[in-house]
């Protein structure tokens, strides 16, 4: 067959030689079959994944629900006893009117525990979610068991007291004049186990209204 010799043109077809037909046959189906996958089965096999990824994620969630169903009695016990114990907290949290008696037991645990308060100073309250916050600066002098006996005095208070920021250092001797008394080579005189204790303690309300605080109350008293 002398390729030369056919005519092209594609209106002569039907005089090609059969092997030139088929050829042509051929090639038009794997087109027209070609251009059917691409425009139809591609798009399924796209829906089909997308499918699968969903089956994939459905039986994750289904797994998760289940384990939670299987404990759900388990997280149920455990909200309850959540909950108790959040309204034992706020059953420990003084009331407006408690707050004056409550500031006074603080006082008194560090005076019965031999520490002199140089500073008693309540803050303005500060507001949290279900609760408000009423921090009370303090500074006391006393031995170191003193101060032992005072930290755990708070800590058996009926209502919920916290202490923050606490720093004990030696106390320093001073003279009249209030300033520190020094040795020969400029070293402060310190007496022997007298320390000085700055902290911040808190005090919580379950009230979030807004409350005067308490007036502030610099005190020098003797130990007992």
């Amino acid at each position: 067959m002398n390729l030369s010799d056919i005519n092209w043109d594609f209106n002569a077809v039907g005089q090609w030689p059969w092997p030139l037909k088929a050829v042509a046959v051929t090639l038009t189906s794997v087109a027209v079959l070609g251009l059917g996958v691409y425009l139809h089965t591609f798009d399924q096999i796209k829906a089909l994944e997308a499918a699968e990824h969903k089956e994939q994620d459905l039986k994750d969630s289904f797994e998760i629900k289940q384990k939670k169903a299987v404990n759900l009695q388990d997280y149920q016990s455990q909200l309850t006893q959540i909950e108790a114990e959040l309204f034992e907290m706020i059953r420990q949290m003084p009331t407006k009117d408690e707050l004056a008696s409550l500031l006074t037991d603080i006082s008194q645990t560090a005076l019965a525990s031999g520490l002199e308060i140089r500073l008693f100073k309540p803050g303005a309250p500060i507001h949290r979610d279900f609760y408000a916050e009423l921090p009370i600066s303090i500074e006391v002098i006393g031995q170191y068991q003193e101060l032992g006996l005072f930290v755990s005095g708070l800590a058996s208070l009926p209502r919920i007291v916290t202490l923050h920021d606490i720093s004990i250092i030696p106390q320093v001797s001073s003279g009249k004049d209030g300033k520190p008394l020094l040795k020969k080579d400029d070293k402060p005189i310190r007496p022997t186990g007298e320390m000085v204790m700055k902290a911040t303690v808190k005090t919580y309300n379950e009230s979030t209204a807004a409350a005067p605080a308490p007036k502030a109350a610099d005190a020098k008293k003797g130990k007992k």
